[in-house]
This record gives C-alpha cells, structure tokens and sequence, in this order.
C-alpha cells in the first residue's frame, strides 16, 4: 500500500476532503494556494497531502504554517528523506510523526497467500522464501515480482527458477543522498570497528551494488584508519591512502578489488583510538580554558633581548606518551 493511498484511507475514515498534491510539481505554490482558498470556502475538512514535501525550500514551508495553525488544512506530509533533516523546525513542532516501517515476513507470506488464491495458484516454499527476500519488505515491489511470476507460470505451481525469472535483478533500497546512505557507511564503519570482516564486506558489497561513490568509501576508511587503528598499526594509514589513490585512478568495477582489499586490512588490524581520544580532550580543555598563557620557555628566542626575557629558557625535548592525560 503506498503513502497515496493511506492518506485516501485516513480520509475516508473521517469524512474528510482530500487535496493531492506534488512538492515536485507545486514548486510555486499556486496550486496550494488555490486548494486553501478553496478549504476556507468548504464546510467539510480538507486534507492536503503534500508528496515529497522534503522538495519545498524553507520559505515554501513556512508558507503553510499559519494555514496548519490555524486547522484550515490538515496536512499530511510523506517524505522517503529523515525529517529532522529535511522539515524545518517550526513545521517539524507542529506534527506528529509516524514512521512507516518495511513489513515483516509474516505480513509478506499473508500477502502472497492473499494474491494466489486470486489467481488459483500455489507457490513453492522455496519460491515464496526467495520472493520475500526479494521484496525486502516492500509490499508494492512483492507484488509485482508475483504478478509477473504469474504471468511466467505455465502450470499452477511458481517455483524458484519463475521467480528468479521474475526478477533478473533485485531492488536494492539505497539512496546516496538519504538514510539510507548514512546507515549504511556507518555500519560498515562499525563492522570494521568490531573487526567482523563478514559483516564488513556485506556492508561494503551493499554500497558498491548501490552505487556509492568509491571514493566516498575510501575516504571513511582513511579517517577509520587514523580514528580507530591509530597507533596499534600506524602503516594502516598508508594503506588507506593507498586505497584512495588507487580507486582515484582505476574508479569501478576494478575499485570493488582495491575496496575489499582495504576493508579486510583494515578490519582485522588491532584497534588503538588514544590518539582520537587524546586530541578530543585536548580540544575540551582549550573550549573550557580559552588562550591560557604559553609558558616563556616554551616559546622560541630570536632576539637577545627575548633571551634576557626568558623566552625559550630552560627548554627540555623528551619523548611524551600518546594520551593528552598522560602528557
């Protein structure tokens, strides 16, 4: 069930008129404004449901806030995007957020169980286990693989082999500007960080098939290598780079190689963040104490009269521990 046609439910439910309208095409608000003008007019309720309402700008935004405040409209907004991200905060206040989730299996299975009786026909367990894979929780994308799987099917039983006809290639969810783009970095990130190579390379090998920037990549692991590597393994570092350097000049398919290659490495070096730790501590103590005077000998002596001052007098060079703490 799309977002559509939720909202065409929510109105029916309370006998309420519904108003559809596309961020992407109502760039002007013209059309808004004429569905608002038309609400004002209305005995019954309006609904305005804004598609893609992460499209408007600031300003398109904060033009239906009086509206909303003052019930003209109720505006029921859906966006694939984080909201905190995309709605400015004074539309954010003003509604409540539902989170449509991906649908269990269970609710997959009931679905097919559901569309196949329609059809008189059955389903292998195979099958019906890999077209839920498949529809990775998408009800609309479960569908549409089985409508064509049915059309494939010369008997009444869909196997495997009709479903991977189906469906050549699997939907894979990635947006490289989205959610799904920081979750999926930052799994990757902390996969590397719990030295699960596995887990890594599913994570990498999700955001390779999606499209990502193979540099993007290359860049996370180079922070990764000085950030949680460090000092345990510093070559590490040169390794990262080397892995950008190369994925720079070959760029896909050949990067994938170079990617794992780094990923492997880096996950399965042992893990020393003090010199990270070292520094965020340091930052805190300049946040907390401002420009605190430098010390005369620690300061360097280019005149004679800086000498008689004091400056750069008494300076000893030793070897110092990596923590600030320790310093």
């Amino acid at each position: 069930m799309g977002k559509t046609t939720l909202a065409h439910l929510i109105a029916h439910e309370v006998d309420a008129h519904i108003a559809w309208k596309s961020a992407i095409t109502s760039g002007l608000l013209d059309d808004i404004r004429d569905t608002i003008r038309e609400a004002k007019q209305r005995s019954q309720r309006t609904i305005l449901f804004l598609d893609e309402i992460h499209r408007f700008h600031k300003g398109q935004q904060d033009a239906l806030l009086p509206y909303v405040e003052q019930g003209t409209i109720t505006l029921i907004g859906a966006t694939t995007e984080n909201p905190s991200f995309e709605i400015q905060n004074a539309l954010l206040s003003r509604v409540k957020i539902f989170l449509l989730k991906r649908l269990e299996h269970y609710h997959m299975n009931i679905l097919i169980d559901r569309a196949l009786k329609l059809f008189n026909k059955t389903i292998t367990k195979d099958a019906q286990r890999k077209l839920v894979e498949f529809a990775n929780g998408d009800a609309r994308q479960l569908l549409t693989i089985l409508e064509i799987a049915i059309s494939l099917v010369k008997s009444n039983e869909i196997t495997q082999k009709i479903i991977l006809q189906a469906l050549q290639t699997p939907y894979l969810s990635y947006d490289k500007a989205g959610d799904e783009h920081y979750n999926t970095i930052s799994a990757f990130i902390k996969s590397m960080r719990a030295s699960d190579v596995n887990a890594a390379l599913y994570y990498l090998a999700r955001m390779v098939e999606g499209g990502e920037d193979p540099l993007f990549i290359a860049r996370r692991m180079i922070i990764f290598a000085a950030e949680d590597i460090g000092m345990a393994q510093p070559t590490a570092l040169v390794v990262a780079n080397a892995v950008f350097d190369a994925c720079h000049k070959i760029g896909y398919p050949e990067a994938t190689i170079v990617l794992s290659f780094g990923t492997i490495y880096l996950a399965n070096e042992k893990k020393d963040r003090s010199s990270y730790d070292a520094i965020m501590e340091a930052i805190q103590d300049v946040q907390r104490y401002g420009n605190l005077s430098i010390p005369l000998s620690l300061c360097s002596a280019p005149t004679a009269l800086m000498k008689e001052l004091g400056y750069g007098k008494g300076i000893i060079c030793t070897q110092r521990q990596v923590s600030f703490r320790k310093c």
